[in-house]
């Protein structure tokens, strides 16, 4: 009898369906049934012994919260028995839907056990889980967020738990490279049990609609930071098992349930998956091509009524020749473009998904883009061996350190934000920074966009946030820390930026998400933190809230 390794997970959401990723004992049909006439189901595929189906549901009433269950081989695996938890729902937004809300971010270390104490404080996805749980018959209406974007480090493969420390011991010796980090896809599997098994958060991922993207630390620390950082990892006899397993666990757990069934049906590798019997070695050589020259296509648009979410892939598609840096590489570049300009006027709200921050504290900014000038070697050669050795040390590595790139996305969002068709809004949401701020730039002279255009970013979901990353980001933000920025620029020969910013809101700091409620062409914004409630149990408060547009 089959039974429910992992899942399920409430995946696209839109017109009159949606799809439900699961993870299974061993091959067999899975079905979901809902209230009413909706349903669906798929057979398996199987992945390194592992078999998963990623069921398209359709016949969906929009608009209407609808109950579902999910068995296997006819019988009943989900809702668990027992479960503390409501009945998981499917709701697919109605296409004219007047209000829409976007809970984003980033950077999640799994939860320990509930009998064991959080190191780094509350978890703020069990937290909303619980208490989206605690009002499922009555919550007030601002409660459920209609999407829940996680914008990178949904699992860490280089800074594991002591749990899965000792799991990998029992496995090989960890005094060999990589030591008690993963190194294949079994171990890849282990995190996401270890992440999604968290019953809180697999109750939340069974009934919010999530969409993901990855960031360096479900492959590595620094991952793709330069062309010199990729030569010394591939020199590594452990890499090349690591980032293909890295990719490939990426494409199962993470990136399928991003696309729309229309899209599904037509991706040559997820027909060549499912058609075989074994889809292991179609999956592997597609991500070792994928490393190899960055043709994989990870980043994806998904609409939600009259807001649209581009979500650029800001770690795999990169230019790295240090004449030529570029955060995208051309085809890339080209693809976000025509996603974010396409059919002007048809959205009011432009949302772009990239797990680093476009704006960042002038400091920081100042120093990635002085360091990257140093690496392309403006200051010489020793000058330019110090950028790289800074470059990994202090993980130079955002938008920042791809001046032409921060630029060219400067010049995007100002076109796509102008005209009489602009939307309203055209906000950046990023994560990794570990803490939270709001940005607003201006652009100089008569080229100041009719949009309102803002950089969110909000860091972590559930990790720690240690003094000296606290300091060095208020300093970031200071007069102080601007006068060195711009020192920094001109000691690296650099031109200023394409625009200025401000900030202008926080940093905050904590285990936090933010919220973005849209209203026809009006937004709002609330940031809330995981906090330590009454009887052991936790909160959610709210640090800040703010209109963006009236």
């Amino acid at each position: 009898m089959a039974n429910l390794r992992l899942g399920p997970l409430l995946r696209y959401v839109g017109g009159t369906s949606a799809t439900i990723w699961v993870e299974t004992s061993r091959p067999c049909t899975v079905e979901v049934r809902c209230a009413g006439d909706a349903r669906g189901g798929a057979a398996t595929f199987q992945v390194a012994g592992h078999h998963y189906a990623l069921v398209p549901v359709t016949g969906l009433t929009p608009g209407t919260p609808t109950a579902y269950e999910v068995l296997l081989d006819g019988a009943p695996v989900w809702p668990l028995p027992d479960s503390p938890f409501p009945p998981s729902v499917i709701t697919v937004p109605e296409e004219s839907a007047e209000v829409v809300r976007v809970a984003f971010g980033s950077c999640r270390w799994a939860a320990p056990p509930a009998d064991e104490k959080d190191p780094v404080g509350p978890d703020t996805l069990d937290t909303l889980a619980a208490r989206i749980a605690g009002r499922a018959e009555g919550e007030r209406a601002d409660v459920r967020p209609d999407v829940l974007l996680l914008l990178g480090d949904q699992v860490y493969a280089d800074e594991v738990s002591d749990a899965t420390r000792e799991w990998l011991g029992a496995r090989r010796d960890l005094s060999q490279p990589p030591g008690a980090q993963v190194t294949d896809y079994e171990e890849y599997t282990h995190l996401y049990y270890e992440s999604w098994l968290d019953p809180e958060v697999r109750w939340l991922l069974s009934t919010v609609p999530s969409c993901m993207i990855f960031d360096d630390h479900d492959v590595t620390d620094d991952w793709n930071t330069s062309a010199s950082w990729v030569a010394d990892m591939r020199a590594k006899p452990w890499w090349s098992e690591r980032i293909v397993s890295g990719l490939m666990s990426y494409w199962v757990h993470q990136h399928l349930g991003n696309l729309p069934p229309e899209q599904l049906d037509a991706d040559p590798l997820y027909a060549a998956v499912r058609a075989a019997p074994d889809g292991t070695d179609a999956l592997r050589a597609y991500a070792a091509r994928a490393d190899e020259d960055g043709s994989a296509r990870w980043s994806y648009r998904r609409d939600f009524g009259r807001v649209r979410l581009v979500m650029v892939d800001s770690r795999a598609a990169r230019v790295l020749d240090e004449q030529n840096r570029a955060m995208l590489n051309p085809g890339e570049a080209t693809w976000v473009r025509e996603q974010m300009l396409e059919e002007p006027g048809s959205y009011d709200h432009l949302l772009i998904g990239t797990s680093l921050p476009w704006l960042l504290p002038h400091l920081v900014h100042g120093t990635e883009a002085w360091d990257a000038a140093l690496c392309r070697g403006v200051r010489g050669p020793r000058w330019a061996r110090f950028g790289e050795w800074l470059r990994r040390a202090a993980d130079l590595e955002h938008w920042a350190a791809f001046p032409a790139s921060f630029d060219d996305l400067a010049a995007l969002i100002a076109e796509a934000g102008s005209g009489e068709r602009a939307p309203a809004t055209v906000c950046v949401l990023s994560g990794d920074v570990h803490h939270a701020y709001i940005a607003e730039p201006s652009w100089p002279g008569t080229r100041k966009p009719a949009s309102r255009v803002l950089q969110l970013t909000c860091s972590p979901v559930h990790n720690s946030i240690p003094l000296s990353m606290r300091l060095s980001f208020r300093l970031g933000w200071s007069g102080l820390g601007r006068l060195v920025e711009q020192g920094l620029r001109r000691h690296g020969r650099e031109r200023r930026p394409a625009v200025r910013w401000r900030k202008k809101g926080g940093p905050w700091f904590g285990n936090q998400l933010m919220t973005l409620t849209v209203r026809g062409r009006s937004a709002s914004l609330r940031l809330e933190q995981a906090r330590p409630g009454g009887k052991g149990g936790t909160r959610l408060t709210t640090e800040h809230e703010s209109v963006l547009t009236p």
